[in-house]
């Protein structure tokens, strides 16, 4: 047996408000099993004031068995590089066309949970497009060398203090690692979710 591949036009699902007259724009990756137009209602307390655009993950799959509700991921372990390299892809193509309609204003990256593994990819590959990167709740990619990751702009870590995928062990370890590598470290009392008030903080720091 020969493991083959071909080459196939796709297309790639996103969702947004109004960005062409906004002074900031997020581009917000969402988390494992989640959909784009779902996770964009956790940013209605900034939409009508900031630019939102939240790219959907290509991999849909059921939730809960062969039917029912669906959710979105970014990759899995089988096929990992070439997933890596064309979600990359997949991204500066939107950034390019989100450029076409709002030239200037300052871009914040930021990445939910699997999310984020992707955002520190693209910040990695690109950080001259984006003012600030904000993790939120994610760990950091195995793949990217820490001692080579690019700190050219603001970098934020945010955490909630009850946050069910972190211990207290595991938490402390994430938070030291991401301080070292330079990034602002927020904490916030809550679970494994965007929070307002964090993210109003945080975006108000665009220079």
């Amino acid at each position: 047996m020969t493991e083959s591949h071909i080459d196939v036009v796709q297309k790639r699902r996103f969702y947004q408000n109004d960005i062409t007259d906004k002074k900031e724009i997020l581009i917000a990756l969402h988390g494992y099993g989640q959909l784009g137009q779902f996770f964009f209602r956790k940013f209605s307390a900034i939409e009508k004031k900031i630019g939102i655009v939240i790219p959907e993950g290509p991999h849909r799959f059921y939730l809960e068995g062969s039917s029912g509700r669906v959710g979105a991921s970014w990759m899995t372990k089988e096929w990992r590089e070439t997933d890596i390299a064309e979600n990359t892809q997949y991204l500066l193509s939107l950034i390019k066309a989100i450029r076409k309609v709002n030239q200037n204003a300052p871009i914040t990256l930021l990445g939910f949970s699997q999310g984020g593994a992707t955002a520190a990819r693209l910040y990695q590959t690109a950080p001259d497009l984006f003012t600030q990167l904000i993790l939120w709740a994610s760990v950091f990619p195995p793949d990217v060398e820490k001692q080579q990751f690019k700190m050219k702009n603001k970098l934020h870590f945010v955490l909630g203090t009850k946050d069910p995928y972190f211990s207290s062990e595991n938490r402390a370890t994430l938070l030291n690692e991401y301080q070292k590598l330079g990034f602002i470290i927020h904490e916030f009392d809550g679970v494994h979710d965007i929070n307002e008030t964090t993210l109003n903080v945080i975006l108000k720091k665009v220079a």
